[in-house]
C-alpha cells in the first residue's frame, strides 16, 4: 500500500490506523506549499486535489473515513472497528461528525474561498474558529468520549480520527486545560506506538 499524504494534515489519521493494525506502506508526501496537491500529477491519484489517498491492489481509494473503514476490514484481528453493531454506530457518530462538523470548523480558518468569495469574509470565517472548534470539543467531550477513547477502554479507528483533528486545536486558539477529558486523551494516544511511531517519520 502507499498512502499519499501531507504533515499535519487529516491524512495522519489513516497513518495512525496502519501503524495501530500492523499493515505496511509506503508513505508518500504530498507538498502543499508547493501546491504539489493540485498538480497534473497528483490529480492523476485524487482528481479531488486533496488528501489522503491510498493506493491498494484494487486502485485508489480517498476520503478519511472510507478509508480508516478499509484497514479495520483488512486487519480484522487489529480490533479497530466493534462487532457490536450499537458501539459500530456509536464509532460512525463521532467519526461522521468529526467529518461534517469539526473538520469543516477547523478548515474556515484557511480555506474560506471554499465558502466565500469576499476577502472580508474569510477574515470573519477565522475569527470565528477559536470559537466553533471549542464548541465541538465541548460537545465530544460530553458526547465523543466515553471513557479514555471514544468507546471507552477499546482504541477504535475513531481515535485515530479524533486524534489528528485534535493537533490542530492550539493553532484554531483553543486553550485544551478548557478540556480535561480531551487532554487526558490526547495524552493516552500518545503513549501508543502507532502515534510515536508517526511523530518520529516526522508526519505531524
Amino acid at each position: 500500500m502507499q498512502l499519499y499524504y501531507a504533515p499535519g494534515t487529516i491524512s495522519i489519521a489513516v497513518a495512525i490506523a496502519l501503524q495501530e493494525a500492523g499493515l505496511d506502506f509506503e508513505p508518500i508526501k504530498i507538498d502543499f506549499a508547493a501546491k504539489e496537491q493540485t498538480g497534473a500529477g497528483y490529480a492523476q491519484i485524487n482528481p479531488k486535489g486533496r488528501v489522503p489517498a491510498l493506493v491498494v491492489d484494487g486502485g485508489i481509494l480517498t476520503e478519511t473515513g472510507a478509508l480508516l473503514e478499509y484497514v479495520a476490514d483488512t486487519a480484522p484481528n487489529a480490533g479497530l472497528r466493534p462487532t457490536d453493531p450499537i458501539l459500530q454506530a456509536r464509532m460512525r457518530e463521532v467519526m461522521f461528525y468529526l467529518a461534517s462538523t469539526m473538520h469543516v470548523a477547523h478548515a474556515h480558518k484557511m480555506r474560506g474561498s471554499r465558502w466565500a468569495s469576499k476577502t472580508s469574509s474569510y477574515k470573519d470565517m477565522t475569527a470565528k474558529v477559536p470559537q466553533t472548534m471549542s464548541d465541538c470539543c465541548a460537545y465530544i467531550s460530553s458526547n465523543g468520549l466515553r471513557g479514555p477513547f471514544v468507546l471507552g477502554e477499546q482504541v477504535s479507528i475513531a481515535d485515530c480520527y479524533l486524534y489528528t483533528i485534535c493537533t490542530w486545536l492550539d493553532g484554531d486558539g483553543v486553550t485544551l486545560d478548557d478540556f480535561p477529558k480531551i487532554k487526558s486523551f490526547m495524552a493516552a494516544m500518545e503513549q501508543r506506538d502507532s502515534v510515536r511511531a508517526v511523530y518520529a517519520a516526522g508526519m505531524l
